[in-house]
C-alpha cells in the first residue's frame, strides 16, 4: 500500500544500516544524525551505501532544540539557525535528498503573549526556509510537535506555513496530543508529504511501535487514504527499548515491516511489550 520507510535514528553505521534496511523490505529513510553528530555526516558514503542498497534517501531531519541553540521561533537566534540549516541544506541536496523536516520551535512557551510574537517569529522564519530550500530544488516538512511547542494542533501548522505555499508538512502522529490525527490528517491534507510513525498513550510522546499506544491505526490510515498521500509510511522508532515501557528485545527491521503490513491489512497487531504502572509525563 505504502512504500515501508524508517528513519535512521541516530544511526551512524551507514552501511550495516543501509544493508539491513534492504534485507528486510524497508525501501526508504529519512537521515536523521545524532544531536551531536551532524557536522561529522559523512554524505558521499549515505549516498554510495543507498545507491548500492537500492534505499530511497526519502528525507533528512534538520537539528532542533533541546539538542542544540537553535530555534525558528527565537528571535536572537533564527537568523543563524536559518544559515545553519542552509549549509545542511546545500550538502544533504548534493546527494539528492529534496525533502527537509524541521521543527516549528522548541520549549516551552506557555506564556500567551510570548506564544504570538514566537508564532511570528516561525512564521517568517519557515517562508524564509522555503526559499532557501527552493534554491537547492528541494522542500520544507514542517513536523507537528507536542506539548507547549509551537504546530501542537492542524490550526497552529496551517497558520505557520501560511507564509508560504512551498511550505509542506511532516505528520508525526505521536505528537499529537490535543487533537486526533485523523482530524489532524483530514484538515491539512495534501500539504502532508512525509510521515513520523509511531505511537504513544495519549500522555505524552513515546516513539512506541504502532500497537503499543492508543492510537487509532486504522483511522490514521483511511485518513492518508482519503487525502491521497503519496509518501511512504515511515516510522521515527529507535531499535532499543525506551524507558517508558518494557519489550521482550529490541525491535528489528522485519517488526517493522511487519507492523506495517498488518495495519495495511487491517490484521491484528503483533506487540511483545508491557506496559510501565502509573507511567508519569517523563520518564
Amino acid at each position: 500500500m505504502y512504500e515501508i520507510g524508517l528513519s535512521s535514528c541516530g544511526r551512524d553505521t551507514w552501511e550495516d544500516m543501509f544493508r539491513m534496511y534492504n534485507q528486510s523490505a524497508i525501501t526508504a529513510v529519512e537521515i536523521s544524525p545524532k544531536d551531536d553528530g551532524y557536522d561529522a555526516v559523512n554524505y558521499k558514503a549515505i549516498k554510495r551505501y543507498a545507491d548500492q542498497y537500492n534505499i530511497k534517501l526519502w528525507s533528512f531531519h534538520l537539528p532542533f532544540w533541546p539538542f542544540s541553540e537553535i530555534d525558528l521561533s527565537n528571535k536572537d537566534i533564527c537568523k543563524g539557525t536559518l544559515e545553519y540549516f542552509e549549509e545542511l541544506i546545500k550538502k544533504a541536496s548534493a546527494i539528492g535528498i529534496d525533502k527537509f523536516t524541521v521543527h516549528p520551535s522548541g520549549e516551552p512557551i506557555e506564556v500567551p503573549e510570548e506564544r504570538i510574537e514566537r508564532m511570528k517569529c516561525s512564521r517568517e522564519s519557515l517562508a524564509k526556509l522555503a526559499h532557501i530550500a527552493k534554491k537547492y530544488d528541494a522542500v520544507i516538512a514542517v513536523e507537528d510537535l507536542p506539548r507547549s511547542c509551537l504546530g501542537n494542533c492542524s490550526g497552529e501548522i496551517m497558520e505557520l506555513i501560511s507564509d508560504s505555499d512551498d511550505l509542506m508538512v511532516c505528520l508525526d502522529t505521536n505528537h499529537l496530543l490535543f487533537e486526533n490525527p485523523a482530524d489532524f490528517i483530514r484538515k491539512v491534507g495534501s500539504r502532508i508529504i512525509t510521515t513520523h510513525i509511531s505511537d504513544c498513550d495519549l500522555i505524552n510522546e513515546r516513539h512506541w511501535l504502532p500497537g503499543e499506544g492508543k492510537l487509532d491505526w486504522q483511522a490514521i490510515l483511511q485518513a492518508l487514504k482519503d487525502i491521497d498521500y503519496k509518501g511512504p509510511w515511515l516510522y521515527e522508532i529507535g531499535f532499543k527499548c525506551p524507558k517508558s515501557i518494557i519489550r521482550d528485545r529490541d525491535l528489528t527491521c522485519d517488526d517493522f515491516v511487519r507492523n506495517a503490513k498488518e495495519i495495511f491489512e487491517g490484521k491484528p497487531i503483533t506487540t511483545f511489550s508491557t506496559h510501565i504502572e502509573n507511567l508519569g509525563m517523563w520518564v
